[in-house]
């Protein structure tokens, strides 16, 4: 796995690299601006990109601007992008545009390695990462009238472990259940939030978006 690491903060950017390259990983590059993440992305062709929310010039969003720039030169670049705060805005604008091969953590997760790791090589195998936190505060804003109180309490706790990118061996692993019961919730969340099958859409990843999407309506 070839990665780029794109982070302004010199600990973290010198850290992530030696925990990647101690797990045998190949970080190709680092960099702590958008502009050389770019060029590093244009030179290397990595599998993936690690990318901070907010570098300079403005510390704003210019790593989400910098990794939907990235994923269209790039199409099959997959992006895990690290923030210290959640900050659903800048999700819904980087899932927006297809969410295969994304990831959205808090920097606190890096500091589970384990966790860390498996969300990376989830989002390399073309997966979805959304950190438990920020899945977590988009259920609770969720109005009374959105299509999410559809859900029933158990439904909602699937929702927000296929958020984070869990099959459905883990999500039934994590509440206890059995799997045939996880196909049945899950089942029963496309039909209540009107997700029909389609094989040019994954089902799970259009779950995830539509409570972004709603919550972002809501700001």
């Amino acid at each position: 796995m070839r990665i780029v690491i794109a982070e302004d903060d010199a600990l973290l950017r010198e850290g992530l690299a030696l925990l990647l390259r101690a797990e045998s990983l190949d970080v190709v590059a680092t960099t702590d601006a958008p502009a050389p993440f770019l060029a590093a992305v244009d030179e290397h062709r990595p599998d993936v990109a690690i990318v901070d929310v907010r570098m300079p010039p403005t510390h704003t969003d210019e790593g989400i601007v910098a990794a939907v720039e990235a994923r269209r030169r790039h199409p099959g670049l997959a992006v895990l992008v690290l923030s210290a705060y959640v900050e659903q805005a800048f999700a819904t604008d980087l899932l927006a545009g297809g969410a295969q091969g994304l990831g959205y953590l808090l920097k606190e997760r890096v500091g589970r390695v384990e966790e860390f790791l498996a969300a990376l090589h989830r989002v390399a195998g073309g997966g979805t990462a959304v950190d438990p936190e920020v899945v977590g505060q988009l259920l609770a804003r969720s109005r009374p009238d959105s299509t999410l109180s559809r859900l029933s309490p158990r439904e909602r706790d699937v929702l927000a472990l296929m958020a984070e990118g869990l099959g459905n061996t883990a999500v039934a692993e994590r509440l206890f259940v059995t799997e045939g019961a996880v196909h049945k919730h899950i089942r029963s969340i496309f039909a209540k939030l009107d997700l029909a099958p389609d094989d040019r859409a994954d089902r799970r990843v259009t779950a995830v978006l539509r409570y972004l999407e709603e919550t972002q309506r809501r700001r």
